[in-house]
């Protein structure tokens, strides 16, 4: 069975109950990505945010359709690819493929509908004939476009009054300012299609609308997508879609804040200053990219700063350190004893993963508080690292550590994190943290293998001289029962 949760309104302003167009079954529409470029780390908010809401919707009993579609032509790629003198639709087919290669990297779900303009042709303009018939929409010089004021309700979404807006399109051949293309005339060196009002091409915002319908039907449950998106493109397809379908559009609108560089400015390829995000995977676990992202609340503006994947890695290895430490306990005896004779580290271990479901539930069934929730698993992950430092807590502590364990096993079906066997997670840190730095790992367990050397024949003054040394190089050693482990980090990721 389906479990209920609330989510944030785009149109009512609110937090509202969801209620689905059928019981259990929930259609998720989100608006992909123009195809003219490789995809950028402002691109993988939007794209982490959906995939981790539709796997916490399938955990919890929901039957999820979910779509995002490609746009692979528009002004954009055809101009790029004019300038790099290569076919527009090769050139979008290149970069559809960088961007299925990039999300296998970020360990994305693959939808199951990946709809592309291109493919979705016929619909677009049965759509657009549909308009024409009922008087939203008018032919002028081989364009189609959308007459605003025909459709009472334009501007409820984005709180916009039609006298104060000016379309983007050419004003060529529009009877109002605010009018908007469902098709464009053919223009010299750009590919078009044969259509009745003759040959050209779709407009930006009929694309989603005709895609939706087509994967969807003519009501969906969530239409999702970057706060940029709603005026005008979500504003333009609750308007074609609402007079073409004769149906309320979508019931729900979705919008995550933008990722924002200095000064409150978003990241856009368009206005270049983007971080790639097969340059930020080429440095950091994909893991630790994908907690930067649910760390905090989705509907608020994000900063980057070349500390922000640092710092989630940080937060991320202090994670699975729990997780490590918490495999290693043994002990059989009852938590409850374990826990009168080791104290209160013990105890508190025992009183947050008690709780933890309900409050961790709570804060995503809450519209989707990835911020809370985490904050939830990040006071396990401290109990727990805290714990370990008693010296009875390896041998004893497992049956203390057994449902928080199971907590932050929790993450990996419901949010994508920590789904790596520990050795792995930390191998995969160390070999990007030894790229980013130019080391290699022979170099570093040289220098190790050296203060080991000097540790055995008591010559603290050259072991102290390596460690630093190691220091240095940004190497953190650690020192055990069974011998010296290392790590590398980019910063001081602080204390626990």
């Amino acid at each position: 069975m389906a479990h209920s949760f609330r989510i944030y309104s785009t149109l009512e302003r609110k937090i509202v109950d969801f209620v689905p167009v059928h019981e259990g079954k929930l259609g998720l529409y989100i608006c992909g990505v123009t195809v003219y470029d490789h995809a950028h780390v402002g691109h993988g908010r939007f794209l982490i945010i959906f995939d981790a809401f539709v796997r916490y919707l399938r955990y919890r009993g929901w039957e999820v359709t979910y779509v995002r579609n490609y746009t692979d032509v528009d002004d954009k790629i055809i101009n790029r690819a004019n300038e790099k003198g290569e076919d527009p639709f090769e050139f979008a087919e290149k970069f559809i493929q960088a961007f299925a290669e990039d999300g296998e990297a970020m360990g994305l779900l693959v939808p199951d509908r990946e709809p592309r303009v291109t493919q979705s042709i016929d619909i677009i303009q049965s759509m657009i004939k549909t308009m024409i018939d009922k008087g939203n929409a008018y032919e002028s010089e081989g364009s189609v476009w959308f007459n605003v004021r025909s459709f009472p309700e334009y501007g409820r979404l984005s709180g916009q009054k039609i006298d104060e807006m000016r379309s983007a399109d050419e004003a060529k051949g529009k009877k109002d300012p605010a009018d908007f293309a469902l098709w464009k005339a053919v223009k010299m060196g750009e590919p078009s299609w044969p259509s009745p009002w003759g040959p050209g091409r779709p407009g930006w915002h009929i694309e989603c609308s005709a895609m939706a319908l087509d994967c969807l039907g003519e009501t969906i449950d969530i239409h999702g997508g970057g706060l940029d998106l709603v005026f005008p493109h979500h504003e333009n397809e609750v308007a074609q879609s609402s007079c073409a379908n004769g149906t309320h559009y979508a019931r729900y609108w979705m919008h995550n804040g933008l990722l924002t560089m200095g000064g409150g400015q978003k990241m856009g390829k368009s206005l270049g200053n983007v971080i790639n995000i097969r340059e930020a995977l080429s440095k950091f676990p994909a893991e630790a990219l994908r907690l930067y992202y649910l760390q905090n609340q989705y509907r608020s503006p994000l900063p980057w700063s070349t500390e922000a994947l640092p710092q989630a890695l940080g937060m991320l290895s202090r994670m699975y350190d729990a997780i490590e430490k918490a495999e290693a306990m043994a002990g059989e005896e009852p938590a409850e004893r374990v826990i009168a004779d080791l104290g209160s580290d013990a105890a508190r271990v025992a009183e947050l993963a008690s709780g933890f479901s309900e409050r961790f539930y709570s804060a995503l069934d809450e519209d989707f508080n990835t911020a809370q929730a985490l904050g939830v698993v990040f006071e396990i992950a401290r109990a727990v690292n805290r714990f370990a430092n008693h010296k009875k807590a390896k041998k004893r502590g497992a049956p203390v550590v057994k449902e928080a364990l199971e907590a932050l096993r929790l993450l990996a079906p419901t949010l994508g994190l920590l789904q790596m066997d520990v050795s792995d997670f930390q191998e995969e840190v160390k070999a990007k943290c030894l790229a980013a730095k130019n080391l290699t790992r022979e170099v570093v367990e040289e220098k190790i293998a050296a203060r080991e050397a000097a540790r055995k024949s008591k010559d603290w003054a050259r072991s102290d001289e390596l460690r630093g040394e190691l220091e240095a190089m940004g190497v953190s050693v650690m020192d055990t029962a069974d011998g010296a482990t290392w790590r590398l980090n980019f910063v001081d990721a602080g204390e626990d």
